[in-house]
């Protein structure tokens, strides 16, 4: 078999190894590669270095190959995974993705607890509460689904184990136009305070979202030095009802990494850049809470 990893090629593509390669090892019995555990880091290796996307929906690699939502689905694959999974996600190095939404039961609070490591009871008032708040968010226009980090939060301040790393004052971003030909310029400042130190900044970027990222950062480093090793790789905002045109309500998508993990976060609201500033905000807060978590 010919082909290339991830299928990349001229024109319309090859054939796609990190599909071929599972069904000859896995459903056929014949030996293709020594360590099949390693293909979905492959897969991802090969996206990092040609600098492409990621296809969340890729057979084996992606993100959502073995991705669960319905509350009677997720409670069937608790009892009986090869109901809903054909092989075992971590043969070729995936995992299995339970999906939190309005359509989730409990079983999908249970099992994103469980991989925080909080023990939550089937029936529990908290795993009630935790679902009752997640319905409320996606009727204000959130979404979870990609956004497990803010879930994670979310999750960690219904149970009462989330410590506020900040409190926000006030933010303020601008953009300035010349008429000279001048390049426009994109201001943030950030204020906010730190275990009672208050603390301003002002931060220069290639648009509004770059500047408050960088004003925020600016303003925590003294405090939490580790957060420079956190980097946004991705940014998507959704129109949620084009009715409204440019007062439409907006809800931006922000995936977030530490070089080992990433983690995605959301932010809604009717002004781009507040929904930008609480995906920011959620993206940065995570990485803090998870490090205190493991010390």
């Amino acid at each position: 078999v010919q082909g290339t990893i991830n299928g990349y090629g001229e024109r319309t593509g090859n054939c796609n190894l990190t599909s071929v390669i599972p069904i000859l090892q896995l459903k056929m019995g014949l030996e293709a590669v020594p360590q099949l555990d390693k293909l979905r880091d492959l897969s991802y290796f090969v996206d990092d270095v040609s600098n492409n996307p990621h296809f969340a929906r890729a057979p084996f690699v992606g993100r959502t190959a073995f991705a669960h939502k319905g509350g009677m689905h997720v409670n069937a694959v608790q009892k009986l995974a090869r109901s809903y999974e054909h092989i075992v996600p971590e043969s070729v190095g995936n995992e299995r993705n339970i999906l939190v939404s309005e359509l989730s039961g409990q079983s999908n609070i249970l099992l994103k607890a469980e991989r925080l490591g909080i023990a939550l009871g089937k029936g529990s008032p908290e795993a009630a509460s935790i679902l009752k708040r997640v319905k409320e968010l996606e009727h204000e226009g959130y979404s979870f689904e990609a956004a497990g980090g803010s879930l994670e939060i979310l999750i960690r301040r219904e149970l009462g184990q989330y410590t506020k790393p900040f409190d926000l004052t006030e933010y303020h971003a601008s953009f300035r136009q010349y008429r000279d030909g001048h390049p426009p310029v994109c201001e943030a400042t950030v204020k906010l305070v730190v275990d009672g130190t208050p603390e301003l900044t002002v931060a220069e970027g290639h648009g509004v979202v770059n500047a408050l990222d960088l004003a925020l950062r600016k303003a925590l480093l003294p405090f939490y030095p580790e957060i420079a090793e956190v980097s946004l790789v991705d940014y998507k905002v959704r129109i949620l009802d084009g009715h409204d045109a440019t007062a439409a309500k907006t809800r931006v998508l922000i995936v977030s990494t530490d070089g080992q993990r990433n983690w995605g976060t959301v932010g809604v609201s009717d002004n781009i850049i507040e929904a930008s500033w609480l995906a920011l905000v959620d993206g940065i807060d995570l990485f803090l809470q998870r490090r205190k978590a493991s010390n």
